[in-house]
């Protein structure tokens, strides 16, 4: 088993809580590992939607993933409650790398890390682009060293 970091949920400047589903158990009555990758694609989206950052259908530019990785530390099942603890690690001229953190009910102990790695492009020609000074600010006030 690998070494869980010592992150807490005070290490995160944003924390998206997330219902399980029942559907998100697989046959061992755990969420299922890719049900993981949706919870972190679930709350950068919704913290991105709530700071004006994204309109689906009227942003001229796009977050593509182009990384996402995850290491798992303890099971959760439904009905438990997730946290998704999201900062930002790095960002570059048209990229940001996101960690973010799993959290299960109110515990304080990680049950899992991810890296999500989002490259911004022109919506039309899919060309990379400067992220919005806007999204840059929401970005800068989530970074962690």
């Amino acid at each position: 088993m690998p070494t869980i970091p010592d992150l807490h949920r005070q290490n995160f400047p944003k924390l998206v809580p997330i219902s399980t589903r029942w559907s998100d158990n697989d046959i061992y009555l755990h969420v299922n590992n890719v049900v993981y990758f949706s919870f972190f694609d679930t709350a950068v989206n919704q913290i991105l939607v709530e700071n004006g950052c994204l309109q689906f259908e009227q942003s001229n530019e796009v977050g593509l993933v182009v990384n996402n990785q995850c290491q798992f530390f303890a099971s959760i099942s439904f009905p438990d409650t997730v946290t998704v603890g999201v900062s930002v690690e790095k960002i570059g001229n048209s990229s940001v790398t996101y960690r973010l953190g799993i959290f299960k009910n109110q515990e304080d102990t990680l049950c899992a890390l991810g890296l999500y790695t989002h490259v911004y492009v022109d919506r039309a020609t899919h060309r990379p682009i400067p992220i919005p000074d806007k999204t840059r600010t929401l970005f800068e006030s989530m970074l962690v060293a």
